[in-house]
């Protein structure tokens, strides 16, 4: 392990919740805001999941900056809105919701973002409007197009049990993604593709659960799992405004992911100033399944810009 990755004790954390409208975002600072290294917002997946399975992320605190978790509005410890609709849950939503989040928390100058997934959907769609403040960008596990998102989804499908594909497409067609057997057959992805650790771990057993809870805002914007797509995201692209990120940034997949290289690569060949790595022994969560190598990476990314 590098001596970047060679953490003291976590330091303590605060709680809190920034009011955004007539909702509350829940958020965590670990760490020290005062610090003079870059303080890093970390932006959940979903969209819908919380901030519980990125939680690693926080052990970059040890190293003397503030790491900031939140939970996205409709999830987790924030205030959920189970009446609304496609109108309401919108990329501008969130970004008015971040925006909100870093201004509250008087950091909106000076600050890192890291989104994994869907998190690094909105992170991507946050750089392009090109924010003063915004000093480093790290897209984890992310994509810059839906389109390429399902076409690589649906090769990696391809590749299941032939009984699960089976399983799988009779309930899509019936319309019964609820039913036990997709469910049992979803795992199977689940398992080769976002998580290889088995049993997963707490804390991400405990994001799946969330969802599980109020299923609202994934089911909406996504859909009923990670490669059945039919939510109102599932035409975004980012590529043709790609060029317009001026933040430095640092791109990372796992070698099993279900954000397959064609996810990515439009990151790579676009982004003005990008650094891509790809962890050999991860599928969707590096930060999990090879956590001190993950972390390793981007705290030297980090700093090379505080």
């Amino acid at each position: 392990m590098s001596a970047a990755a060679a953490t003291a004790a976590t330091p303590s954390a605060t709680e809190g919740f920034a009011p955004h409208g007539s909702y509350q975002t829940w958020y965590r600072v670990t760490g020290d805001l005062a610090s003079p290294r870059l303080p890093l917002v970390v932006a959940h997946g979903g969209p819908g999941c919380t901030h519980d399975y990125v939680d690693s992320f926080k052990e970059l605190a040890g190293h003397g900056r503030a790491v900031i978790h939140y939970d996205q509005i409709g999830n987790g410890r924030s205030t959920h809105l189970p009446d609304k609709g496609g109108d309401f849950w919108t990329v501008d939503f969130f970004l008015g919701e971040l925006d909100n989040l870093l201004a509250h928390l008087g950091i909106q100058d000076r600050y890192a973002l890291l989104g994994q997934s869907w998190g690094g959907m909105l992170a991507a769609e946050h750089a392009v409007r090109r924010p003063a403040g915004l000093k480093a960008l790290i897209l984890a596990n992310s994509l810059a197009s839906m389109e390429l998102w399902v076409r690589g989804c649906n090769k990696l499908r391809s590749e299941l049990p032939e009984a699960v594909q089976e399983a799988l497409d009779r309930h899509e067609a019936a319309g019964t993604t609820q039913d036990p057997e997709y469910l049992t057959a979803s795992r199977v992805f689940y398992d080769r593709h976002v998580c290889r650790v088995t049993p997963w771990p707490e804390e991400v057993a405990r994001t799946f659960l969330a969802v599980e809870s109020d299923p609202t805002v994934y089911h909406t914007m996504n859909g009923p799992n990670e490669f059945h797509v039919v939510g109102t995201m599932r035409d975004w692209t980012v590529i043709d405004r790609l060029d317009r990120i001026e933040a430095p940034t640092l791109v990372f997949r796992g070698a099993y992911d279900e954000a397959t290289a064609e996810c990515v690569q439009p990151f790579i060949d676009r982004i003005p100033k990008v650094e891509s790595e790809v962890f050999p022994q991860s599928s969707h969560m590096p930060h999990v399944e090879e956590k001190e190598a993950c972390l390793s990476r981007v705290e030297t990314f980090l700093r090379l810009h505080d």
